[in-house]
Formats: C-alpha cells, structure tokens, sequence
C-alpha cells in the first residue's frame, strides 16, 4: 500500500483497525458466556473495507 494516504483514508483504516478486536473479558464473564463474538469482527481476507479507491 502506498506510503501517502489522504486524511479521510487514514482516518477510516484506524478506524477500522481499532474496531477490529475481540469482546473484553469482563463482557463474557457478566453475561455469563451469551455473548462471546463481537458483530463488528473483519477478516482481512474474508471481508474487505468499502474504501474508494483513486
């Protein structure tokens, strides 16, 4: 990927990179293992960001 990326493209893949992360422990442990996953996961391979590209 290149090096220069505009503002509105960093923005978005930070974004995406901080949303890309599992649910906390204490989630799991105070409803009693109901929820596990986090909707918002992304593969990197499997599902590709809708980003615009030049």
């Amino acid at each position: 990927m290149a090096t220069h990326k505009s503002h509105a493209k960093k923005k978005k893949l930070s974004s995406a990179w901080r949303s890309n992360r599992p649910v906390p422990i204490w989630v799991i442990a105070r409803t009693r293992r109901k929820v596990r996953t986090s909707p918002a996961r992304r593969h990197w391979r499997r599902t590709k960001l809708r980003i615009k590209r030049r």
